[in-house]
């Protein structure tokens, strides 16, 4: 069971996640907050494996929030969600520590699989942030990509990984089962010599591992 923890000043909208936890045996809802004051405090009572983190709070934002707890609690998954799409709120909340990013309006399913993920090891982003992501560091210089042997299927996940493509999605996308997809990211992770989504997605967009002419190549 996963536990999760709100930080929201949207009572609407916290009331529907609350709703959305009932009868579901595989997460707990372990405390819902309005505001993210003495959020350590909040953190360490409630216990939580995953936090949901809104941005834009009263007193003190989710991006304030998401610097105090990882500073005291560097394993602690967080989960950005937002009505913002705006690029330098994204960066910064990667920046301080943020493990995923998707925004208000998604749907139910999609929420629970997001924390699954974070709570896994990954990252999830909602497609249209992966996108601003994406061409934020296609706009940068980056240096030239160095040899990690990646197969054409290996390249093919990191492609899906960089979309922002959840496991199951990576599953149906390549017609393969998710138990295949987690082997592959797991030789993936070996090769690029990370352990995490966010590192390995990281890495492919600084070192053009997917977008350079071997890949194209391949298509």
């Amino acid at each position: 069971m996963i536990r999760v923890a709100i930080f929201d000043d949207n009572k609407t909208f916290t009331d529907n996640l609350a709703l959305m936890f009932q009868g579901n045996a595989d997460f707990l809802l372990s405390g819902v907050f309005p505001n993210a004051l003495n959020a350590l405090q909040k953190v360490a009572r409630a216990k939580p494996d995953v936090v949901i983190m809104d941005i834009k709070m009263p007193e003190v934002s989710g991006i304030e929030a998401v610097k105090i707890i990882k500073a005291v609690n560097p394993g602690l998954q967080i989960l950005m969600q937002t009505v913002f799409e705006d690029e330098d709120k994204v960066f910064a909340a990667i920046c301080a520590g943020a493990s995923g990013y998707i925004l208000k309006g998604t749907a139910p399913d999609e929420i629970l699989e997001a924390i699954a993920e974070v709570y896994a090891g990954g990252s999830p982003m909602s497609p249209s942030i992966a996108r601003k992501v994406l061409s934020f560091f296609r706009s940068v210089h980056q240096p030239e990509p160095e040899f990690y042997d990646l197969s054409k299927r290996e390249k093919e996940i990191l492609k899906c990984l960089v979309d922002g493509q959840s496991y199951k999605m990576i599953a149906e996308t390549c017609f393969i089962s998710i138990n295949t997809v987690n082997s592959h990211i797991r030789k993936i992770y070996d090769k690029l010599h990370v352990n995490s989504s966010q590192e390995a997605v990281s890495k492919a967009l600084r070192q053009k591992l997917i977008y350079g002419s071997d890949f194209e190549g391949e298509k």
